[in-house]
C-alpha cells in the first residue's frame, strides 16, 4: 500500500470512527408551530457550535403531548431531550424517574432561582429541567388615542383609572378591550398580573403556601376591588364578549387599553394596523416597588433512559448561551428568555416588556404552583370569582372568602 493510500485509510477510519460516536438527539415537544423555527433558524446554529451532533425536533399536538409523552416514556421510546411544562405536570415526570436530577447542573447557572421553580420539587431541592422562556403580563395601549388626549404612560392605580376617565368622558373608543365571557383572561391576565403590586410578588405567593396568609387578607382583596372598578370602562355587553372579541376590538383601534400577555404581540403585529406600546402594572402609590408577572412557560430535561447523555449535556449547555436566548426571544416574539444574559430585543413592545426585569422583581401566576392541586380547583374557582367580581355580581371580600374556602378544604401548610 502506498503511503498515499494509507494516508488516505487512516483519514477514512478516523471519519468513520468519529461518525461512529457523533451523536443523534430527538426532542420531544408540543410547540408544533416552533417546528419551522428549530429546523430552519436554532439548530442550523446548534451545529455551527456543535458539529458531530445531529438533533431532530418530533414535536405532537399540545393536547395530545403529555398523554403521548407518558406513552413513549413507558415504552422506551420517547426522544433524548423532553420539552417540560411547568410546575406538575413536569414534576410528575420526575417522581415517575423519566427525569435526570440536574442538581449543580452547568447548564443552569445562567438562570436566576425564580426561574427555576417551575421545574423544582416541592421544597426546591431537585431541579429536573432547564428554564427555557416565560411570558410577562402588562397592559397594551393604542398610541394614537393617547397623544390625542396628551396622555401620559400610568404609572399608579390613580393615573391608570384618571386616564381611564378622560378616555370615557371622550366618548370615541371603549378605555379597555376586555370581557369576561371566557373567563380565564380575568384571572391570569388580570388577577395575576396586577395583583402583585398588592401582594408583593414572591412574599405574598410563598405566604399564603406556607399558611402565613390568606386570600382574605387586605392585599389580596384590594385586587378584587380594584377589578371591580374596572367595570364602568368596560365596553357595553361586555360580559358577552370573547377574547377573540377584545382582540378585535384593540387590533381595529375602537379600545385604548388592552390587558395583555406578551404573546399577544405577535398577534397584534400580524392582524393590526394600530401602533401600540406597552405599560406595566400600575403601582398602588408613588415610590411603590414593581413587580412583573413573568410566568414561567417552558424548559427541557433528559429523559433518564437517553442513551446519549453526553450530547444531551451538550445541547443543554447550548441552551443557557446567550446566542440560544437571543434568538428564540427575537424569533419567538412575545415568549422571552429566562437567563441572565443581557439580550438585544429587536420587537419595540417587546423590548419594552423585557426592560420590567431590570425595574421591577418577577413573580409567576399566583396559583400555578400547588394551589390548583386540590378539588375545588382553584385555577377554575379563580376564573370564576374574578369574572364575577367585574360583573358586579359577587363582592371582592365574597370572592376572597370564596376561594380561601375552596382552599382550606383541602390544602394544609407544610404538608
Amino acid at each position: 500500500m502506498s503511503h498515499t493510500l494509507r494516508l488516505a485509510a487512516a483519514a477514512a477510519a478516523l471519519v468513520c470512527s468519529s461518525l461512529a460516536s457523533a451523536g443523534t438527539l430527538t426532542i420531544e415537544s408540543w410547540r408544533v408551530d416552533d417546528k419551522g423555527l428549530w429546523e430552519d433558524v436554532l439548530l442550523p446554529a446548534f451545529y455551527k457550535a456543535n458539529p458531530g451532533i445531529t438533533v431532530k425536533f418530533s414535536p405532537t399536538s399540545p393536547p395530545e403531548y403529555n398523554s403521548a409523552l407518558n406513552a413513549r416514556l413507558t415504552a422506551g421510546t420517547a426522544g433524548d431531550l423532553l420539552t417540560c411544562r411547568p410546575f406538575d405536570v413536569s414534576l410528575d415526570l420526575y417522581k415517575k424517574g423519566h427525569l435526570d436530577k440536574l442538581n449543580g447542573n452547568p447548564a443552569l447557572k445562567s438562570f436566576p432561582e425564580s426561574a427555576q421553580v417551575a421545574w423544582q420539587t416541592d421544597d426546591g431541592k431537585d431541579t429536573y429541567c432547564v428554564p427555557m422562556a416565560s411570558v410577562i403580563h402588562g397592559f397594551f395601549y393604542n398610541k394614537k388615542v393617547f397623544s390625542e388626549l396628551g396622555l401620559a404612560v400610568p404609572v399608579t392605580e390613580a393615573d391608570f383609572f384618571s386616564a381611564l376617565d378622560k378616555i370615557k368622558a371622550q366618548g370615541k373608543v371603549a378605555p379597555i378591550a376586555m370581557g369576561t365571557a371566557d373567563q380565564w383572561e380575568t384571572n391570569q391576565i388580570v388577577f395575576t398580573g396586577i395583583g402583585p403590586n398588592h401582594w408583593k410578588g414572591e412574599e405574598g405567593r410563598k405566604a399564603i403556601i406556607a399558611g402565613k396568609k390568606k386570600f382574605t387578607d387586605p392585599e389580596f382583596v384590594s385586587t378584587w376591588d380594584v377589578m371591580a372598578k374596572w367595570a364602568n370602562y368596560l365596553p357595553k355587553g361586555y360580559q358577552a364578549q370573547t377574547y377573540g372579541d377584545s382582540q378585535n376590538l384593540f387590533g381595529t383601534g375602537r379600545a385604548a387599553i388592552y390587558p395583555a400577555g406578551s404573546w399577544d404581540i405577535s398577534y397584534f403585529e400580524g392582524n393590526s394596523k394600530v401602533e401600540f406600546g406597552a405599560f406595566k402594572p400600575p403601582v398602588q402609590k408613588a415610590g411603590d416597588p414593581c413587580y412583573i408577572s413573568d410566568h414561567t412557560d417552558i424548559a427541557m430535561g433528559i429523559n433518564s433512559k437517553s442513551k446519549n447523555k453526553a450530547d444531551a449535556q451538550v445541547f443543554l449547555n447550548w441552551l443557557a448561551s446567550k446566542e440560544f436566548a437571543d434568538l428564540y426571544t427575537n424569533k419567538v416574539t412575545g415568549f422571552f428568555s429566562l437567563s441572565n444574559h443581557a439580550i438585544d430585543v429587536k420587537n419595540p413592545v417587546a423590548k419594552e416588556m423585557i426592560s420590567w426585569r431590570n425595574q421591577c422583581k418577577s413573580t409567576i401566576r399566583l396559583n400555578a404552583q400547588i394551589m390548583s392541586r386540590g378539588t375545588p380547583s382553584m385555577e377554575n374557582e379563580l376564573w370564576n370569582v374574578s369574572s364575577q367580581v367585574m360583573n358586579g355580581k359577587m363582592a371582592p371580600k365574597d370572592a376572597a372568602a370564596q376561594i380561601q374556602t375552596g382552599f382550606a378544604k383541602w390544602y394544609t401548610p407544610g404538608k
